[in-house]
């Protein structure tokens, strides 16, 4: 080749056939080094400038296994484990400590150590470095994918202010939890008391010192916090957002502002970098999430999302949202694989161009959550479904419009985003899950969206609902209770307060009469329907919180079929 390369590059007159080999062979060298180029840059992900991820083929001969799982799983990990069936598996095996190492001989950084993918994220490699780490025997080939960062963006809207009232003084945040009678948990003792839930975010400026947290700290229930961004930094000098998040959970200025779960424990994780939108977020979320899962926690709420991003060329499309494309999608199932339950953002997109819902919310065992105002309208910003696949997405709504919490500046005020609507169910699944421990986060999650006001007809809006977790809780306990065959109706809950369900243990269309009675044999609630083959339940709740406590007895007629019940009033 050297001896044609002379006299083209030595003549200034060429020849045609002259100009045509030089063509060929000027081809022949881009589109080897082309090859070559492709070779290294296609070996590895470059998750931000300078920056990539590399994946390993196994775990062989590591020095972990999973005879011995409380090296590097929590107690409180393995007993969530345990509690709900969840065998240990390779996913769990850290990743080999050799092949870190190795790496790290090469004079790289190591940013981050994912053992759910086997992989790690290091910083300070040249293309040389790189080409020698691919040639490892035990790294992976891959092809690269772009990622970004979703921001939303909160815009001040319109709602009344709530006039509710319960045994807590909820002040201003009194409406958006009784939207989903959270209120009624709260009254039963049931405030996330023993549930431990990981916020992972963007940042949490001054949570150490305000006083929306103060009881948390006093009670020593914040278990930690981590920097996955960056681990030298001043974690509470961060960003705000995660304030606003954890304040809707966990916050409390007694006779102002209550969150959903007061009495629950938390870990404070910040994976998102506000500066910039690459894909080592996805990095950062998921070595977040498996701290998590290592450290025992009950749930994760995370308000981040993934879908357009500031280079066009690197956009996730539609169709990459089916819940198992995007690495963060995968990983947030990962999570409720181990038993965890993983509450998710719908997004803001809902008015934009993408319009559909983002990453990780596609995810398919997780809980989406979009966004509703205070007279329980969808947002017109909240991410649409359904999922590419066609599953029910989101999953479930929440107050996102003018939601009360602590704000950027520190005072409490209203947000708007599916950023809040997200961490109400959070703490409301907490009180959930507390007062039902025997349930395993699938129970958990399908009470929830069964217990949503659209459940029998779900729509690419509002997904299943509004949840009433009064409903979600006695659709666990009815799970438990096996139904009498010579018994058409079971009622729940007793000791009832102000709401009584008749289930019906017939698939038959029905009429049915109810009558409740005091002990002195007067009639004080009379009700009678025709229950179709499609219904469940009937609903009793017509001013039975005025009664006075006591004993009643409840007569059910179901066709020719009658039935008397004690009940108690509280």
């Amino acid at each position: 080749m050297m001896s044609l390369m002379k006299p083209i590059l030595c003549s200034v007159v060429i020849c045609e056939t002259e100009t045509h080999i030089f063509r060929f062979l000027v081809i022949v060298l881009l589109l080897t080094a082309y090859v070559a180029s492709v070779d290294i840059l296609y070996a590895q992900e470059e998750t931000a400038p300078g920056k990539y991820r590399i994946e390993f083929t196994d775990k062989d001969n590591s020095p972990f296994s999973l005879e011995k799982p409380a090296e590097f799983l929590s107690p409180r990990a393995l007993q969530r484990r345990q509690k709900q069936n969840i065998p240990l598996d390779d996913k769990d095996i850290p990743v080999n400590p050799d092949y870190i190492d190795i790496i790290r001989s090469f004079g790289v950084r190591i940013l981050i150590v994912s053992r759910w993918f086997n992989a790690v994220t290091i910083a300070n490699a040249d293309t040389t470095v790189l080409a020698s780490i691919m040639n490892l025997p035990f790294v992976k080939q891959g092809i690269p994918a772009y990622l970004s960062l979703y921001h939303a963006t909160e815009k001040d809207r319109v709602a009344g202010i709530p006039d509710e009232t319960s045994a807590i003084d909820y002040g201003y945040s009194a409406h958006q939890i009784a939207i989903h009678n959270g209120d009624k948990l709260h009254d039963a003792g049931y405030t996330g008391k023993g549930i431990h839930i990981a916020v992972i975010d963007a940042g949490f400026h001054d949570v150490d010192n305000h006083v929306a947290f103060s009881k948390i700290w006093l009670e020593n229930r914040m278990l930690g916090y981590r920097d996955f961004v960056n681990p030298g930094s001043s974690f509470f000098d961060e960003h705000t957002h995660g304030k606003t998040v954890l304040s809707v959970i966990g916050g409390l200025i007694p006779e102002y502002f209550c969150g959903t779960a007061p009495d629950a424990s938390f870990w404070l994780l910040r994976s998102e970098d506000v500066s910039t939108e690459y894909r080592i977020e996805e990095d950062n979320w998921i070595a977040a999430a498996e701290f998590a899962d290592s450290a025992g926690v009950d749930i994760i709420n995370t308000s981040l999302g993934y879908s357009t991003f500031s280079n066009p060329s690197q956009d996730y499309t539609y169709a990459d949202m089916d819940g198992n494309s995007t690495r963060i999608s995968i990983a947030a199932d990962i999570a409720a694989s181990r038993g965890i339950l993983v509450v998710v953002s719908a997004g803001n997109e809902g008015s934009s161009l993408w319009r559909h819902i983002t990453a990780p919310s596609d995810a398919d065992s997780i809980l989406s959550v979009g966004a509703i105002d205070s007279f329980l309208v969808i947002a017109s910003f909240s991410g649409q479904g359904p999922s590419y696949d066609k599953r029910v997405k989101p999953d479930i709504c929440a107050m996102g419009v003018r939601t009360y919490g602590i704000g950027t500046a520190g005072a409490l005020s209203r947000s708007n985003g599916t950023s809040f609507s997200a961490p109400i169910i959070s703490g409301l699944a907490a009180c959930l899950w507390q007062a039902n421990p025997e349930a395993g986060v699938m129970d958990i999650q399908q009470a929830i969206r069964e217990s949503a006001d659209r459940y029998n007809q779900p729509d690419t809006l509002y997904g299943y609902g509004i949840p009433d977790f009064n409903l979600a809780g006695i659709l666990l306990k009815r799970r438990i209770i096996d139904p009498d065959p010579e018994n058409p109706v079971t009622v729940f809950p007793n000791p009832f307060f102000d709401e009584i369900y008749i289930w019906l243990n017939k698939k038959e269309a029905s009429e049915i009469t109810v009558t409740l009675y005091d002990l002195s044999g007067r009639a004080v609630y009379i009700k009678n329907q025709t229950i179709t083959e499609n219904e469940e339940y009937l609903k009793v709740d017509n001013r039975l919180n005025m009664l006075p406590q006591g004993m009643y007895l409840m007569n059910i007629r179901v066709d020719n079929w009658q039935h008397i019940t004690r009940l108690l009033k509280l």
